[in-house]
């Protein structure tokens, strides 16, 4: 149950953490990166370390556009 507990806390650390100092938010992009690697280590020796940090790239506005339109249906005729 302890583990349970540190894990929900080291969770909401991270949390926090992003909620800080996320570029999007006007946080350096540098101390970001850095902060959420030493969140990410592994906490036991010999553990393989999770990357959890995750860049996605915006597409031009004309790809997004193209993309919501192939996605737009029209209405079924019969209710």
């Amino acid at each position: 149950m302890e583990a349970l507990n540190d894990d929900l806390q080291r969770r909401a650390r991270r949390r926090a953490f992003i909620r800080a100092h996320h570029p999007d938010l006007g946080g350096d992009a540098a101390v970001f990166v850095a902060g959420l690697a030493a969140f990410d280590e592994p906490v036991a020796p010999g553990a393989s370390r999770r990357v959890r940090v995750t860049v996605v790239r915006r597409r031009p506005l004309l790809v997004r556009l193209l993309r919501i339109l192939a996605r737009h249906r029209r209405p079924a005729r019969v209710r």
